[in-house]
């Protein structure tokens, strides 16, 4: 279990986040990193029961947390979840919309139900959110950052992601023009691009198929959710304050072109 004591003088001491997926894997980490960072954090994902774990993990140590269980491709959960976010703890700051989808079969076997439904979560989805979380942000007058979930199969190819990979390049080439159109009122929107993690989608795969894969890194393992978590984090402080419209990979050197030794 994460390790989570509360700091109401953390480097997000007053903010409020909103994640979404935050019941498990890497938005779960973020959940708990924003919350150990002093920041009142909405939780939302499709299963409820996750959420208030996670809820229940933040508020034991000291902090203060909202399970919103919403659907993030209908456009009034959307809506409903932004503005949830506002009710409830009365101002927006941070958003890392993490939800997502994968489809892996080779491309003549995808159906094209399964390619709506990546493209809908991963793409329409986050769209959605990103609509309702700069109109509360502007509303906030205060600025604000917004972080999505890539992945760098955005930027490299792996047999059967033909889908999952198209859906996060146009996530990497919409934060470009969203970044000019809101920096003027203090906005910042990032990507983080994650290579192989362990978190639950990886539990089911053997380690004798998770070791190449560990092999292949620079930093010779997988990557853990926190690692990812802690980049996202870095990304809603004032460090990264002059840090927008950027698809930040966090794979441990996977991705890294060339011969390997």
């Amino acid at each position: 279990m994460d390790k989570l004591v509360s700091n109401s003088r953390g480097r997000l001491a007053d903010k409020v986040a909103l994640v979404t997926g935050a019941g498990s894997g890497i938005g779960r980490a973020a959940a708990l990193a924003f919350g150990r960072e002093g920041a009142a954090v909405v939780l939302a994902g499709r299963r409820e029961a996750p959420l208030k774990a996670v809820e229940q993990e933040i508020e034991a140590a000291g902090g203060r947390a909202w399970a919103l269980p919403a659907d993030v491709t209908d456009e009034s959960a959307a809506a409903d979840l932004v503005r949830g976010a506002l009710d409830h703890f009365g101002r927006l700051d941070i958003a890392f919309n993490n939800a997502g989808v994968t489809a892996y079969k080779p491309l003549e076997q995808i159906t094209p139900a399964e390619f709506d439904a990546v493209m809908s979560t991963n793409v329409r989805g986050v769209w959605l959110l990103i609509q309702h979380e700069i109109a509360a942000l502007r509303e906030g007058g205060r600025g604000g950052a917004i972080v999505n979930t890539s992945s760098i199969a955005a930027t490299g190819g792996t047999a059967g992601l033909s889908v999952y990979s198209a859906s996060k390049g146009a996530l990497d080439a919409m934060i470009r023009p969203i970044a000019l159109e809101v920096g003027a009122q203090g906005i910042r929107i990032n990507n983080v691009s994650p290579g192989v993690i362990r978190t639950p989608m990886t539990e089911g795969v053997p380690e004798a198929a998770l070791a190449p894969l560990a092999a292949h890194a620079a930093l010779r393992r997988l990557g853990e959710a926190a690692d990812v978590a802690d980049v996202t984090l870095w990304l809603c402080t004032d460090e990264a304050r002059f840090v927008t419209g950027q698809s930040l990979v966090v794979d441990g050197g996977f991705n890294i072109a060339g011969a390997r030794g």
